[in-house]
């Protein structure tokens, strides 16, 4: 027997380095992570959204998403799966182009450079890509399919060009869509936001909301991501009602038709009010109230519309002067204009109904305009008394001489009759509406996939033909936008110039280029077949990969890239182009990594430790945790071309680990100091998946130990001489009885040892498929703790030490996928534990020996007792009823009912 102890403040010998360098090198030249079409195989498509390279590369938030993919992957390919685990780059948009500029060179040439530096990060942190599939989105091989899928949607009438205001981001010149709006202000560049009019091109996602919203039901997705989609797609069931002009505006008998959810409220409508951007306001303005309607519609176009619909903000509005008239009781009401009417919901008018409608009723308290109830209870006060408005309840009140006098409140019920009953007398129509707006594609930015249409004279719009695809996009010296909203391409007359396709005459090609969006859209089917030339998939190949089986990815992109994809790949099934309506079958949504950062004192407004003229940031942050008080500092700022010294008071907040924040680690650092798979496991150890962590570097310490304990233990079995009469080592994990001609262990503590191996087992598989990775970590610190005690305590050299080891060293294999290929090297295991088996629990040897069963009486507990696993309920009963407790407790008293729980719980009923 050995005499080998394993120390337990052991940590100094694991040579991390080496071992990543070695392993890294191995995988790679033997392509282990590459998949095939194998379908004999069933296959498991794991993929995580693909980054947009930019600025300095990667930091150890990203880890946050990229290792638990990885986790999955290399799990699901032991388990036996035929796993496609891609990566690729969204390079082209917004990001890439504004790191460009601030680099002062050409996007086309930053791309690869930043791509190759993610790469590079992305190998040092193990994680198993095919590389072979790696696509880039700024490849002509790769947008010349972006241009095929816009014209088979010009086809089909769901690509079109229209006239309207767009979000315009004034630092960056160029168009942003809803969801790149946040807070009133640009996604990318955090500067101001407003509305310009410009010829745009869009798709009809609109046309696609009932099968979006259906969708989400078959789909395992966060409940919280489904309900933001239903809230953003907002399907509204109500009425379209037309309310003519009251003379002299009505032009000849002109009208405003508005949707509204509850026409019911209808006698309660007095008055009404347009968006600032309603192409009626200049025909029905008086001459008295132009002016002011002008002025107001121009500061309306300098707000987003978070701005001007922010819930609490002073509503404003201006008269026009003009009446309407309201068509079930012939009231002449007055038309406003007004900023939280929006042109892009409904039909960019609404009718006020005061009484019943908060936002209304403020509107007319601030302008003395009248308030009519329509519903009402017993003490309901009067519409002069009301402090707001009357939301829910009552019963329609007679005096208004409606057909729905004494009918309830119940929308459910009214809202159908009056829709009818509109209908009847042609006041409106039933209408379905959505929140929903078609996609905004056009961008006027250079770094883009050029929209394969010419501008003829002749002809009009004529698509590109096929054959002539990819329109490539040009080189270009001046690629930053200009101030008269147009793409930098239309400075480029060797590529504006053209001829028609359809006419063969001299025509123009459109000068604006997709949104990044288009690209993410559908990349995870060039994945499935990403060296095709002659389509942008093959339909069996992408019909064997489909749908992604788990996805992963950040919430932000719930009501953009992810309501796209949907679209796309229900676009696609009605083309025949593949057989699935959802692109993702499952998806989880990763945590946040935060970062201790300086901010201005009273705000979360982050400062650049650029910006300071000292930044002493260990001693500050030990003097802000030590009394919470404003630092004092200075900082540097820039005031008229001259850099000038600004006295400030500084503090720190938790705020998003980021690049343009220089709060970004690198994992590249991390993996040098610590390891790889030190880091791996500290981000999947540190908390839930989901949640939020707080970054310290110190706490990487704790996954280093852990890792250099299961070194020196398991190198500690391998280099213990086996006793005379056993083999070095067994078969499997799994091998079921061990030798037994040596056994100077007790047969409790070796026992012990393989239950606490098969529960691990068990709990790891399962937890890894509910990504309870921080749990997996747990699970195996306290297994490697168990066999290091039976190692220290003379079964270093037993058989069940190295079963365990084996078993501790398969099961971290998706974690620590260096360290565990190499212990598994060392214990003499074939190949690559990617291509492994995953091992299998045994429940005849997790099964605990012993359970404690909770004896109640009347559901209060009256003892806890330790009994042999696996009694049959009668004795489980027999044996609650003879503790002394229990006795004693059901003196005087009948038993009514006994409930066994099996192994857990005896509940004694008794009166």
């Amino acid at each position: 027997m050995s005499d080998a102890v394993i120390d337990e403040n052991s940590g100094g010998r694991y040579p991390f380095r080496e071992i990543e360098k070695k392993w890294q090198a191995r995988w790679a030249e033997a392509k282990v992570h590459k998949a095939t079409q194998d379908t004999s195989k069933q296959k498991y498509y794991v993929l995580v959204m693909f980054p947009y390279p930019s600025g300095s590369g990667l930091h150890v938030g990203h880890c946050k998403n990229y290792v638990p993919g990885d986790v999955v992957a290399r799990f699901k390919a032991m388990q036996g799966f035929n796993v496609l685990n891609p990566m690729g780059w969204d390079a082209f948009g917004q990001p890439a182009e504004q790191d460009a500029i601030k680099r002062g060179v050409n996007p086309r040439t930053v791309v690869p450079t930043l791509a190759e530096v993610y790469k590079k990060q992305l190998n040092i942190l193990g994680v198993s890509y095919d590389w072979d599939r790696e696509i880039n989105s700024t490849d002509p091989s790769y947008y010349r399919w972006n241009q095929w899928i816009f014209l088979k949607l010009y086809e089909k009438g769901l690509a079109y060009r229209d006239a309207a205001p767009v979000n315009w981001c004034v630092n960056e010149s160029t168009v942003l869509a809803n969801e790149e709006v946040v807070d009133g202000k640009c996604w990318r560049c955090d500067g101001p936001v407003v509305k310009k009019p410009l010829p745009q091109w869009k798709l009809r996602i609109t046309s696609y909301a009932d099968r979006l919203l259906a969708g989400l039901d078959s789909i395992d997705w966060a409940e919280g991501l489904k309900t933001q989609q239903r809230d953003w797609i907002g399907r509204s069931e109500g009425a379209e009602v037309d309310f003519k002009l009251a003379p002299p505006s009505d032009g000849g008998g002109g009208g405003i038709t508005v949707f509204t959810t509850r026409p019911d409220t209808l006698w309660g409508a007095t008055f009404m009010v347009l968006s600032p951007e309603h192409p009626l306001v200049a025909e029905i303005t008086t001459d008295a109230q132009k002016a002011a309607v002008e002025a107001y519609a121009a500061d309306a176009a300098k707000k987003s519309d978070e701005d001007r619909t922010a819930e609490g903000k002073e509503k404003t509005g201006v008269f026009t002067g003009a009446y309407a008239v309201n068509p079930v009781n012939g009231a002449q009401i007055p038309i406003w204009i007004a900023d939280y009417v929006l042109t892009g919901y409904g039909t960019g008018a609404i009718m006020a109904v005061p009484a019943h409608d908060q936002r209304d009723f403020e509107f007319a308290r601030k302008f003395d305009l009248p308030i009519v109830l329509v519903y009402a209870e017993a003490d309901t006060p009067t519409e002069s008394e009301l402090t707001e408005a009357f939301a829910s309840g009552g019963v329609f009140r007679e005096s208004l001489g409606s057909p729905f006098s004494g009918e309830a409140q119940d929308k459910s019920v009214i809202v159908p009759k009056v829709v009818k009953w509109i209908e009847e007398n042609g006041y409106g129509r039933g209408k379905i509406q959505y929140r929903l707006r078609d996609w905004l594609l056009s961008r006027q930015r250079y770094w883009g996939t050029p929209i394969p249409m010419v501008h003829c004279p002749s002809c009009g719009i004529v698509p590109v033909p096929e054959d002539q695809l990819p329109v490539v996009l040009p080189d270009c010296e001046n690629y930053k936008p200009g101030p008269d909203g147009r793409s930098p391409l239309s400075t480029i007359p060797e590529f504006v110039q053209t001829t028609c396709p359809s006419c063969g005459g001299p025509a123009e090609r459109e000068t604006d280029t997709m949104a990044g969006s288009v690209d993410s859209s559908w990349y995870f089917l060039r994945f499935a077949d990403p060296h095709n030339a002659a389509a942008a998939w093959d339909k069996a190949i992408a019909d064997y990969w489909m749908p992604i089986d788990m996805y992963i990815g950040g919430r932000e992109h719930a009501v953009g890239h992810l309501l796209y994809c949907r679209f796309f790949t229900k676009f696609f099934q009605d083309l025949g182009l593949i057989s699935v309506d959802e692109p993702a079958a499952a998806l989880r949504n990763q945590g946040m990594l935060n970062a201790f950062t300086p901010v201005l004192s009273g705000t979360d407004k982050s400062i650049k430790p650029g910006e300071f003229v000292s930044y002493p940031r260990d001693e500050w942050i030990a003097q802000y945790n030590a009394n919470k008080a404003p630092i004092p500092a200075e900082r540097i700022i820039e005031v008229d071309g001259q850099q000038k010294i600004e006295p400030i008071e500084v503090e720190f907040a938790w705020l998003k680990m980021s690049k343009s924040k220089q709060t970004a680690v690198t994992p590249d650092e991390m993996a040098d100091k610590y390891g790889a798979d030190s880091l791996r496991t500290l981000i999947l150890f540190e908390a839930p998946f989901e949640d939020t962590i707080q970054w310290s570097e110190e706490r990487m310490n704790g996954p280093y130990r852990f890792l250099s304990r299961v070194w020196d233990t398991v190198s500690g079995i391998v280099s213990a001489p086996p006793a005379p009469g056993t083999p070095e080592a067994i078969s499997t994990v799994l091998s079921g009885d061990l030798p037994d001609t040596w056994a100077p262990m007790p047969d409790t503590e070796v026992k012990a040892l393989r239950r606490k191996l098969h529960q691990t087992i068990a709990k790891v598989t399962v937890d890894i498929e509910s990504f309870r990775f921080n749990t997996v970590v747990s699970a195996l610190m306290i297994l490697h703790d168990a066999l290091r005690k039976f190692c220290n305590a003379g079964g270093v050299a037993h058989p069940a030490a190295r079963e365990a080891a084996e078993g501790l060293t398969l099961l971290l294999a998706p974690l620590a996928p260096h360290l565990a290929d190499e212990l598994w090297e060392k214990l003499g295991g074939q190949g690559y534990l990617y291509q492994t088996q995953w091992p299998v629990s045994d429940p005849s040897l997790a099964a605990d020996d012993e359970v404690t069963v909770v004896v109640q009486v009347n559901g209060k507990v009256r003892e806890k007792l330790l009994l042999p696993a696996g009694l049959d309920n009668d004795t489980l009963q027999a044996t609650a009823l003879d503790c002394e407790k229990v006795r004693a407790d059901l003196e005087g008293k009948t038993i009514r009912k006994v409930i066994v729980v099996p192994g857990k719980l005896v509940n004694i009923v008794a009166n």
